[in-house]
């Protein structure tokens, strides 16, 4: 996978010295579960462990919208952090300079328990539940971090409108797809004028909240039958809760609107959901091609959700 950043273990021994020069590195195991930067547990000698993150050498695998992945991520982490009780891995050192590897990196924290996406097949339906009502309720917490303006968190462009910013993200890919040649099915023209025509339900929205974007179960942790954390947080935006992947088409469901404390949807919230889902599935798409996988399931998979909703 192009924005995978793999690195020798000599040099991730020296990324763990900067990082904790009183700890000697005892073992190194890549995590192979994400889809864009590279990950690896680090065990020390003395029996902790740290989980490394490095971003990718260069924007080559990245789609227009994902824009410094890494600051937007560590970014994201510190407000989450600062402002509530929502458990995270905490950063431990991070590092842009580039004078041990060719990336950004930082290490931060192992979260306690399994990533949810394991072990979901082996739990109740009663459970399964419970765990969609918490992450409902970390959904709405994140509601408490506002910002005036709408836009990427690690992109420096901010925009006064929801819509503005849902347009430039529709807009960019659809450049996307027409540089690579990518069948998006429907003509890009007539996606952004159907969404002209949708502008007055993104104006009720007047303040930006902070979006993970991603909080579907893999990035998920859960620990006795609780969640113990939230991971992957370079996707990061400002912008409406309803822009989460867990209010997608394919995604949503009644225990985790318990938890975030929706019943229902207005006709302009229904709409605005429609556009969300449309731009991820779009994004599902296109990232296959951009990220060279050779799996094409994913841009199947997409395509048919785009259709069903579209």
């Amino acid at each position: 996978m192009v924005t995978k950043n793999l690195q020798t273990n000599e040099t991730i021994i020296k990324m763990a010295h900067a990082a904790f020069p009183d700890r000697k590195v005892a073992a190194i195991k890549e995590l192979t579960e994400g889809m864009c930067n590279v990950t690896y547990c680090i065990t020390f000698c003395d029996g902790s462990e740290s989980i490394l993150k490095i971003a990718s050498r260069d924007t080559t695998g990245n789609t227009s919208n994902e824009v410094h992945l890494m600051q937007a991520e560590v970014r994201a982490m510190e407000l989450v952090a600062e402002k509530t009780d929502i458990r995270i891995p905490r950063v431990l050192y991070y590092d842009t300079s580039k004078s041990i590897c060719d990336g950004n990196y930082f290490f931060m924290e192992k979260l306690e328990g399994d990533n949810y996406i394991f072990v979901k097949d082996s739990m109740t339906q009663d459970q399964i539940d419970e765990i969609s009502t918490e992450v409902g309720c970390i959904e709405k917490k994140l509601t408490q971090i506002t910002n005036p303006q709408f836009g990427f968190l690690g992109d420096e462009s901010r925009y006064d409108k929801l819509y503005d910013f849902v347009k430039k993200m529709l807009t960019n890919l659809i450049h996307d797809a027409k540089a690579r040649k990518i069948d998006i099915v429907y003509d890009g023209d007539t996606l952004l004028a159907e969404l002209e025509r949708n502008r007055e339900a993104f104006s009720e929205i007047k303040e930006a909240t902070l979006v993970h974007w991603d909080l579907w179960e893999g990035n998920v942790f859960i620990k006795d039958g609780d969640v113990s954390g939230i991971i992957d947080w370079e996707r990061a935006m400002w912008g409406e809760a309803l822009m989460d992947d867990r209010f997608r088409h394919h995604n949503k469901n009644d225990a985790f609107l318990i938890g975030f404390g929706k019943e229902s949807f207005t006709e302009k919230e229904k709409i605005r959901l429609r556009w969300y889902d449309i731009i991820l599935y779009l994004t599902m798409m296109i990232e296959v091609f951009y990220r060279e996988f050779e799996d094409k399931g994913q841009y199947d998979w997409a395509r048919g959700m785009l259709v069903e909703v579209y």
